[in-house]
């Protein structure tokens, strides 16, 4: 099974210049998969470094060890593939026993093994129970459950915030309907409903109908939003002065978070400008290194049509005693 996880590493140039990597860093991989970004930055490393990677699913870490294991033994950096979600980034890296990190990646989004297992229920291309859970073993609540149960005012506001979904009201209106008539439990019947639900006018443009449906839905199930503003923030704590956070988006309301919390962290005092000295005491933790996100070139695109949304941002953790 290993054998088939397929694992293209999205801006896998750009991430390995952007996180100025050296023989002996601690690198983390947040979001491990494949080890595609993690089997070039081992490369990187050797046999000085320290190559951590994280991930929830137990297809991905069987397919990333088989990898980076294969990687020469007098070459390759001390690896340690851990089981768990970067939302728990503190308590993983405390288990690792390590005091500190140089550099950290997190490449969100769904991965290309969920989205292609109908059994995982992501996709809205092929049949499939309702389920779309990273982690199927640490949560109960299913995309079903969400379907059957919400309401229509928090159905429709479920998928609203979360995917923009101009058609969200409409949307929830048809499945509240639907589901009388019996439980919504597969992706395909879904699907219809939403097709029925979104104009035909609206159909023709701006890719397939539910598309932002199925994203709003996954974010809800697996608490997305909120597990990365935490991830993040715990890998701001754990780098060292000079270490450098890399993050790749793959819609607006990630690179949001992203973008407002560098923002937050490179900001220093805040005091109001009429103030003659600063009384607030703040100091940025953070350099931002890429005013405007690193998108992908055209050739990536044509090569890998899932980097067409990617946006690589990065910051530098400063040393507050500087």
């Amino acid at each position: 099974m290993t054998s088939e996880y397929r694992h293209i590493p999205v801006l896998l140039s750009e991430c390995l210049e952007q996180l100025a990597l050296k023989p002996h860093h601690t690198f983390v991989d947040a979001t491990l998969g494949g080890a595609g970004h993690s089997l070039e930055v081992a490369k990187l490393l050797g046999p000085e470094g320290h190559l951590i990677g994280i991930d929830q699913d137990d297809v991905a870490r069987a397919a990333a060890s088989e990898r980076l294991m294969a990687l020469p033994a007098e070459t390759r950096p001390e690896i340690s593939v851990v089981a768990g979600n970067f939302g728990d980034l503190d308590r993983l890296l405390v288990q690792e026993e390590i005091p500190g990190i140089d550099a950290i990646l997190f490449d969100l989004g769904v991965s290309s093994v969920q989205i292609d297992t109908p059994a995982r229920g992501f996709s809205f291309k092929e049949n499939g129970p309702l389920d779309m859970r990273m982690d199927p073993s640490n949560q109960t609540i299913t995309a079903a459950e969400i379907i059957n149960t919400y309401n229509a005012a928090d159905l429709a506001r479920t998928i609203r915030h979360y995917s923009d979904e101009k058609w969200a009201s409409r949307i929830a209106d048809f499945v509240v309907e639907a589901r009388k008539k019996a439980p919504i439990t597969e992706s395909e019947q879904l699907v219809e409903i939403i097709k029925a639900a979104v104009p035909a006018s609206a159909r023709r443009s701006g890719g397939h109908p539910a598309k932002r449906t199925f994203q709003a839905l996954r974010i809800e199930v697996n608490g997305e939003l909120n597990v990365l503003k935490r991830g993040l923030e715990a890998a701001i704590r754990w780098l060292n002065p000079g270490g450098r956070i890399a993050v790749i988006s793959y819609h607006s309301l990630e690179d949001r978070i992203v973008k407002d919390l560098f923002r937050e962290y490179s900001q220093g005092c805040t005091c109001p400008p009429d103030l003659p000295v600063c009384v607030c005491g703040n100091k940025p933790v953070l350099k931002v290194i890429t005013r405007k996100p690193v998108l992908p070139t055209k050739e990536e695109i044509e090569r890998n049509a899932r980097s067409r949304s990617a946006k690589l941002r990065v910051a530098m953790r400063l040393d507050e005693n500087a």
